[in-house]
């Protein structure tokens, strides 16, 4: 008998919450960008999880009852959030350095990445479209503004993207050739390298 049994006192089989929505997409590869996607690998939790966490704080004072959804609406729209932390999704992402980075400044999960210290990293690195080529925006945003760059500026600065991410991994492969460690062969490669993490 252990000192945990008195949370589950039927000592009946606790059952895996299933979210059918959740179930259709486990597997599923999803396209982002040119080379990248995301994944469901798995998820634990519902709403239901939510509900019981947070009814745990719910005390016999207790005067007023929620339904499940009044509940979780509650709790976010009062930053009430711990409760939500009982759900998570494993997702397998494929995607661009800088995107990757972008994504761990919002500390939006909890990641592990495959390592360029152990691994041989593809040869794919992401080249945006042609569509993508705003000039930088004039009223002090930080992002793109609304005029595009000349058709002809854009082809010259996609051809030279292009040929500078080869150059930069045709040698990281020759740094390999030539036994070089690849915790050291990797330093130069762009920000544009494909990453992948759990």
């Amino acid at each position: 008998m252990s000192k945990w049994d008195h949370l589950n006192p039927t000592g009946a089989q606790l059952a895996r919450t299933s979210v059918p929505d959740m179930d259709g997409l486990l597997g599923l590869q999803f396209p982002v960008l040119d080379h990248g996607f995301v994944r469901v690998v798995d998820y634990m939790g519902s709403d239901a999880s939510i509900v019981q966490a947070a009814r745990v704080s719910y005390g016999s004072g207790t005067s007023k009852k929620r339904t499940d959804e009044q509940l979780v609406r509650y709790l976010i729209r009062h930053w009430h959030l711990s409760p939500l932390e009982m759900c998570e999704v494993k997702l397998h992402v494929k995607l661009p350095i800088f995107v990757a980075r972008h994504w761990i400044r919002h500390r939006t999960a909890n990641i592990n990445e495959i390592s360029g210290r152990y691994s041989v990293l593809e040869k794919e690195f992401y080249l945006p479209t042609e569509q993508d080529f705003n000039l930088q925006d004039t009223e002090g945003r930080q992002g793109r503004g609304e005029e595009t760059l000349s058709a002809e500026d854009t082809a010259l600065v996609l051809t030279k993207m292009k040929a500078e991410a080869l150059d930069v991994f045709q040698n990281y492969e020759h740094y390999s050739t030539l036994g070089l460690s690849r915790e050291v062969s990797r330093i130069n490669l762009p920000l544009s390298t494909y990453t992948q993490w759990y």
